[in-house]
């Protein structure tokens, strides 16, 4: 009787403890989506104080604000807020492109990404469609965005397309036709 109570307690047991490490997995994926969008934030925040000289200085800097990160994590970030490295007093540092002045950087921006990240550019309806490589739609949603183009209402992201919705009053095509104009460009 005792032996029959004993695995019926480990089973439950295990059963438990397979579903926390579950749901462990789970608020996992959803505390590094989170912090990926926090870690950023904190970045603009961080450039908007001032430019950071290197890397590793953005890196000190979210550790002091709790971050814990790696130097690929901070690169990444860095390109995925749209940090450029200027020079200003002879000392090279990141920054944002808007404190930096007259230089169409949004523009400049969209071209290289678009060179460098999308595959095709199609239409359906008053959509545009966007394809890039896994994982890399929202980092070309986020230079469509800071573009600021005035015939695009807004932007959705996936993992490998980005679907620009066009104003109600245009046709998408013009649109379109732009954007793959800017993957020759780059």
């Amino acid at each position: 009787m005792a032996t029959a109570i004993s695995q019926k307690w480990m089973g439950e047991t295990q059963f438990i403890a397979e579903a926390m490490a579950s749901r462990s997995e789970q608020a996992y994926s959803a505390r590094m989506t989170q912090g990926r969008a926090e870690r950023q934030r904190a970045i603009v925040d961080v450039l908007r104080e001032g430019p950071a000289r290197t890397q590793d200085e953005v890196a000190a800097l979210l550790a002091e604000a709790g971050y814990e990160v790696t130097q690929a994590t901070v690169a990444r970030d860095l390109e995925q807020v749209g940090a450029v490295k200027v020079k200003r007093e002879g000392k090279l540092g990141y920054s944002l492109p808007e404190k930096l002045g007259d230089r169409n950087w949004p523009a400049d921006r969209l071209r290289r990404i678009f060179a460098e990240w999308v595959q095709s550019v199609e239409t359906s309806g008053s959509m545009v469609v966007v394809r890039t490589p896994p994982g890399s739609a929202h980092l070309v949603a986020l230079a469509v965005d800071q573009a600021k183009l005035p015939e695009i209402v807004g932007t959705i992201a996936g993992d490998d397309a980005l679907f620009i919705a066009v104003r109600s009053s245009l046709p998408a095509e013009p649109l379109a036709q732009r954007l793959r104009d800017l993957m020759h460009e780059g």
